[in-house]
């Protein structure tokens, strides 16, 4: 392969430019002949995110002698980047020099991040390298309960006594050193003589407005206190809903101690999205990168639950085998009820569960909802009652045999409005994650009602 690198179309060629397929070939081929200059000189130009994205996507062995060849420079923000998944396994390969220089350019909310997932032993690696306020701030983060605002927040912040004005705050941002400030803030937070936090001074506003103004006077009038031990989804929930770019973290006494700025609360957002969506389908929380091993144990507990359900459903339908054995349309057509069932509960299911995660589904519209749903099921049911009633009596030249299959789709999709809305309400209420278990229980709701209204209907009109 030739070595020659093609060069990023970019202004200045210390710009990033995007991760392509050709790229990851050159790199791994750089890899495989151990030229530390060429892979060096490939992966500069490239993004954390993108440098993270390709340790995701290659195998292990792969992953393992491109970090050993390009170890020295490795930085922190490609650590911060990097899927939890496989974090860990980075972390072991690099050596301890390079590992505590990469954590030191870290923000504290990043290394403690990077905290949860490892072990004793190389946490304490981690914070060994760490300088001491730095260790003495992570080390009180990790004191907060996981998934909390405390664990989150980045205790870097930008404050100004409340008494100041423009001038003065940008004279002290001007006078204070460059490694003293966060590497991005978009608010100064004003405080009390108690440290008390009293509101925001957006940068544009402060920059745009004369020295003498005060600070109170130009205020941010959004401002939201965040408690340190408040859940992670609530954060993500407040900045979604009151459009916040970033919020200060108080504790106990009401002491501004941190802030969380909208890039971490947003990565909250998408991870609860994900794992929303992935636990809706029984996957669990895995990622490309799990072997089969462990995948597997995340999937086989939903499949069996899904194992009972359909134990379940075959028993109703062993209920009505001599109308079966008499009339094999039955079992021609029985799978359709169920089918459109299923399929009209999961639409709903859906709904219902992204309502519940944003807090718009609530005990004031809940029954509004449930009856919407309802009237959806019925409106569609009336319409596939009257499609697959006229199949059913031309298939099998039978006008008794369309009626009831129409009736029990009609039946099973005003079913499957109401079983997709009430069950994950009910698991929620329960305690238990709707995403999680709401699938299996409402797939079970429409088989057995979709077998026992078609079957029952059958043996009662037609034999």
């Amino acid at each position: 392969m030739s070595n020659q690198i093609e060069e990023p179309q970019t202004e200045r060629e210390e710009e990033a430019y995007a991760l392509r397929s050709s790229d990851i070939g050159a790199i791994l081929q750089a890899v495989e002949d151990q030229d530390q200059a060429l892979l060096t000189a490939l992966m500069d130009p490239l993004h954390a995110a993108d440098i993270a994205d390709m340790l995701e996507q290659i195998g292990s062995a792969a992953r393992t002698a491109l970090i050993r060849l390009y170890d020295r420079e490795f930085d922190g923000e490609i650590l911060s980047e990097l899927d939890e998944s496989i974090r860990e396994d980075v972390v072991n390969v690099l050596t301890p020099q390079v590992l505590a220089e990469a954590v030191r350019d870290m923000d504290s909310d990043d290394v403690v991040d990077l905290l949860e997932d490892l072990d004793d032993q190389r946490q304490t690696t981690i914070l060994d390298a760490l300088e001491d306020a730095d260790r003495v701030a992570v080390q009180q983060a990790m004191a907060y309960p996981e998934y909390s605002a405390g664990r989150l927040m980045q205790r870097e912040v930008v404050m100004a006594p409340e008494f100041w004005t423009v001038g003065q705050t940008i004279d002290y941002l001007r006078a204070t050193p460059e490694d003293d400030l966060p590497d991005q803030f978009y608010h100064v937070v004003i405080v009390s003589p108690r440290l008390h936090p009293v509101g925001n001074v957006t940068l544009g506003k402060l920059m745009r407005s004369k020295r003498q103004t005060r600070l109170v006077d130009i205020k941010e009038e959004t401002f939201q206190i965040i408690p340190a031990t408040q859940d992670e989804s609530d954060v993500a929930y407040a900045f979604n809903q009151y459009h916040l770019i970033s919020a200060p973290v108080v504790d106990d006494e009401g002491r501004l101690i941190g802030v969380i700025t909208i890039d971490d609360a947003m990565a909250v957002l998408d991870e609860e999205h994900e794992e929303d969506i992935l636990r809706l389908a029984g996957v669990g929380e895995g990622s490309l990168s799990d072997r089969v091993i462990e995948t597997t144990k995340q999937r086989l507990p939903w499949l069996a639950v899904n194992l009972l359900t359909a134990i379940l459903a075959s028993g109703v339908i062993a209920q009505f085998e001599a109308a079966i054995a008499q009339l094999v349309a039955l079992a021609v057509l029985m799978p359709i009820v169920a089918s459109m069932g299923g399929n009209a509960g999961t639409q709903s299911l859906t709904v219902a569960v992204r309502a519940l995660a944003t807090k718009d589904l609530t005990a004031a519209n809940m029954w509004r909802f449930i009856r919407r749903e309802v009237l959806v099921g019925l409106a569609n049911g009336l319409i596939f009652a009257l499609i697959i009633g006229v199949v059913g009596m031309l298939w099998f030249g039978s006008a008794l045999l369309g009626y009831v299959i129409a009736a029990a789709m009609i039946i099973n999709m005003v079913m499957a409005g109401f079983a997709g809305t009430v069950v994950p309400v009910l698991l929620e209420r329960a305690g238990v994650d709707p995403a999680l278990a709401s699938g299996a229980f409402v797939t079970t709701v429409t088989d057995v009602v979709g077998f026992f209204a078609f079957l029952g209907l059958a043996a009662w009109v037609l034999l």
